[in-house]
């Protein structure tokens, strides 16, 4: 049975629960107390030296951080729809993984931890960030219904829950139609699992 070490309100755990349920893969899912700082403890730490969630364990198979869990599932167990194997198709889906690990996280999920969590930093960068890939998605999204490639992939699933979530960092969706009809298609995918907030 895969084991997903994970907690609820993280949009990075998120992103692997859905793309479990996605490909309708049986786990169990192991909540991690941070606030006692479990996710630092010498046996967490085994599994993850870094001390970070999420962590999926599938059999003798370790994987930590989220987008290398897409990737590990969408190669395990999906097929080359979520993941293409030649080189131009992969790559464009991998630059929004890249583009959820930067811009989106420095974005949306930072705004979000300083109004949701109290997490101080810059949430006037974080805002203005936000804004801003905000802008370049709904553009890209123009005459689109995904990311890439004309069909659902790990892009969607890795950018999807930081974006869909901006609302909790108090940063509106309403200039972005695009981005609102492609999370309303995202919520429509057989599978498809949510979280508080969605």
């Amino acid at each position: 049975m895969i084991k997903l070490y994970q907690v609820e309100l993280s949009g990075n755990c998120y992103k692997v629960r859905l793309m479990l349920s996605l490909l309708e893969i049986k786990h169990e899912q192991v909540l991690v107390d941070l606030p006692s700082g479990e996710h630092k403890s010498l046996q967490f730490l085994k599994l993850n030296p870094f001390g970070q969630i999420p962590v999926l364990v599938d059999g003798d198979v370790v994987v930590r951080d989220s987008h290398a869990i897409l990737v590990y599932l969408a190669r395990r167990y999906g097929d080359e729809n979520w993941l293409p194997t030649e080189a131009e198709p992969i790559s464009k889906v991998m630059r929004w993984l890249f583009t959820a690990a930067n811009e989106i996280r420095q974005g949306p999920e930072f705004a979000r931890r300083y109004h949701l969590f109290q997490i101080p930093l810059d949430v006037q960068l974080a805002t203005e960030r936000a804004y801003a890939i905000l802008k370049i998605l709904d553009e890209h999204l123009t005459g689109r219904q995904w990311l890439e490639l004309n069909r659902p992939t790990i892009a969607d699933v890795a950018c999807f829950p930081y974006i869909a979530l901006a609302p909790d960092g108090k940063v509106s969706l309403d200039a972005y139609p695009n981005v609102i009809a492609w999370i309303k298609r995202m919520k429509q995918l057989p599978g498809y699992v949510g979280m508080p907030g969605l």
